[in-house]
């Protein structure tokens, strides 16, 4: 026992002495022994494979990787081979690379890329080479590493969607990936100082992508389109440092710039004009800040040529064509192309021999600001006259029409008793509150629709259809309240009941379709109401409980988001808008056909103001039951006229 515990001794302060040498790298100042490249190799076979190809093919492996001379290594702390190994010989390139986008390389931040992401590691190759990972046909996939990469964008708020692949579909990714290496790639926009090392964030002062820089990064390539656009109004205000003025990026797209013989391209005929020059030319604050007029997208869609381009003619002439595209000059300058003294050379291109007098005549639309010659003001002041006395009268004389025609109808005898006063207020009441209710709910989703300009354009209009929205929504609850209490009285037990759906209901549809399909008979409709008449209720029904359960919901949302989740809220916001869609559109195609449109019953139904409709025109959607209302209307009549002589027989 004594022996045992001597050894266990004697083992315990060995292995602390082997400890304390091990942490301290006594062990290894004792055993490390300097190595060569071809002790390397023995351990890293795929790394000197690499390397065989590689512009480095001749270099010690000790030469980039400085920390790792001895056996075994030694690692310095902070020591990268792709960072501070570069750096020994290519002391230019790095003193260069000291910004990445908009973080510092200070070796801290792991984010920002080394030398070996954009290079590689072993298999470094000349850029010149088409396999070398910068090469231009390469450098997309690349810089894709990292601009791809959702994790770095939205770390560092790149919110450029997609940016690589975008570029790749563009004119100049295409070009580089058929073989035009000439062709613009990452490095030619992004390089300051002529050096793809240096890589700055637009909003360095001499980055090549700041605002002010763009044209001499994209006139690079294009020196004479350069030249244009510096000589053109757009370039001179670029140059006295105004921001709004555009670039090339402003109307070619950045990454996605594509040909303008590109039917997508914001530059081809189709689309110049909407997509690239109405942005800035149909903005009032930039009209207003120099004194430009207003309108000009208006004038020229209502212009020969405007017309001709929305229906497809690429042939025709555009903003472009008269005003330049990049040399573009106000008319005031006696160089633009729309001077006076050169519009008919400009409009000679496509018209030759066209006479001063017509190319001086104003070509914008004659609905904008184009046409203002005072005899073209006074004879569109003719015609405006004229459409409203002519138009206005044509409308008197179709109101006097269907007024006589609607009066014969009410006229028309005998009558059958279909609603009484009750059920006419109740209609009538509904009917209003629903009108209101679409014209403002509409006018807010699309306030800058007819609608609303027309019923809620002027001054504080706005704050009248938020407060007739609620007014009507109020009554229509109103009117809802009313139709449920009317369900609980004699007659309205008696609706309720032969509202109620029954299957001669489903059948008689089925006929019908036969009958309008030119197979069998029409079928007779033996009850009060048709199958139509019961759709449209039992749809109202359905229409109303979800517009009123959704519409309070969101009248008191503020309220009601301490109780329920805000999704809730969003469906409810969803559904009554869709809701509101589909129950105008009921009322448009299905219920106003019935009552008005449909042959059997024009100019109009008249018992939703009277309570009353032809016998006549009752035969044709009720014939089975023409008997019975017969005897239903002599009941009502007869009460009604009991009630009348009581009243005139009391003292």
């Amino acid at each position: 026992m004594r022996w045992l515990r001597r050894h266990f001794t004697i083992g315990l302060l060995v292995a602390m002495v082997l400890f304390a040498v091990l942490s301290t790298g006594a062990l290894d100042r004792v055993r490390a022994e300097p190595i060569s490249s071809e002790t390397c190799r023995g351990c890293h076979p795929k790394a000197a494979e690499g390397k065989v190809a590689s512009v480095h093919a001749g270099f010690d492996c000790l030469a980039c990787h400085q920390d790792r001379g001895t056996l075994p290594h030694r690692p310095e702390p902070g020591f990268r081979a792709g960072d501070q190994g570069c750096r020994s010989c290519h002391s230019g390139a790095a003193k260069k690379y000291q910004f990445h986008g908009r973080a510092r390389a200070d070796g801290v931040n792991k984010d920002i890329p080394d030398c070996a992401a954009c290079h590689g590691t072993h298999g470094i190759l000349a850029p010149e080479n088409k396999e070398s990972a910068v090469h231009p046909a390469n450098l997309p996939r690349t810089c894709s590493g990292c601009h791809e990469n959702l994790d770095i964008t939205r770390k560092y708020e790149i919110l450029l969607d997609r940016p690589v692949q975008v570029y790749e579909s563009s004119i100049h990714g295409q070009a580089t990936r058929g073989g035009t290496f000439v062709a613009a790639s990452c490095g030619d926009c992004h390089s300051s100082e002529g050096s793809a090392h240096r890589i700055l964030a637009p909003s360095f002062a001499d980055s090549t992508v700041n605002h002010f820089n763009i044209p001499n990064t994209c006139g690079q390539c294009h020196k004479g389109i350069e030249q244009d656009y510096r000589e053109g109004i757009h370039g001179r205000l670029v140059a006295n440092g105004q921001t709004d003025s555009p670039v090339c990026t402003d109307c070619h797209g950045e990454h996605g710039i594509l040909s303008p013989d590109d039917p997508r391209s914001p530059v081809s005929p189709r689309r110049v004009a909407e997509v690239t020059c109405a942005r800035c030319h149909d903005s009032e604050v930039l009209n207003e800040k120099y004194g430009l007029p207003n309108g000009r997208l208006v004038s020229f869609v209502d212009s020969y040529h405007g017309l001709k381009s929305k229906a497809g003619d690429t042939r025709v002439a555009n903003c472009a064509s008269c005003h330049g595209a990049h040399r573009v000059l106000p008319s005031s300058d006696p160089a633009s192309t729309v001077s006076p003294g050169n519009l008919r050379q400009t409009c000679g291109e496509c018209h030759p021999g066209i006479s001063e007098a017509m190319a001086g005549t104003p070509i914008h639309g004659v609905g904008g600001t184009g046409l203002h010659t005072p005899a073209a003001e006074i004879v569109t002041l003719i015609y405006q006259i004229a459409i409203v006395v002519i138009i206005g009268l044509m409308v008197v004389h179709w109101l006097l029409d269907l007024g006589r025609q609607f009066k014969e109808v009410i006229d028309r005898r005998p009558q059958i008793q279909r609603m009484t006063p009750n059920e006419v207020w109740q209609h009538m009441l509904l009917t209003i509150a629903f009108i209101v209710l679409v014209l403002s709910g509409f006018a807010l989703r699309y306030d800058q629709g007819i609608i609303a300009r027309w019923f809620f354009g002027w001054e504080g209009g706005f704050a009248v259809r938020r407060l007739a929205h609620r007014i009507a929504a109020v009554l229509f609850c109103v009117s809802v309240v009313w139709h449920a209490g009317y369900l609980f009285t004699h007659r309205g037990r008696r609706f309720l009941r032969d509202m109620w759906p029954r299957w001669t209901d489903f059948l008689s549809f089925g006929r019908q379709i036969l009958y309008y399909l030119g197979r069998g008979e029409k079928p007779l409709c033996s009850g009060r109401f048709n199958y139509v008449e019961k759709a449209e209720y039992w749809a109202l029904v359905w229409g109303s409980a979800v517009m009123v359960l959704s519409g309070w919901m969101l009248w008191f949302d503020n309220w009601l988001s301490t109780f329920i989740p805000k999704g809730v809220l969003d469906v409810a916001l969803v559904i009554h808008f869709w809701e509101a869609w589909l129950a105008t559109l009921a009322i448009l195609i299905w219920h106003l056909y019935s009552v008005i449109f449909s042959p059997e019953v024009y100019p109009m139904n008249p018992s939703w103001l009277t309570g009353h409709m032809p016998e006549d025109m009752y035969r044709k959607s009720h014939p089975g039951h023409l008997e019975q209302a017969r005897k239903e209307t002599d009941e009502y009549l007869r009460h009604e006229s009991e009630l009348i002589h009581g009243e005139e027989d009391e003292p």
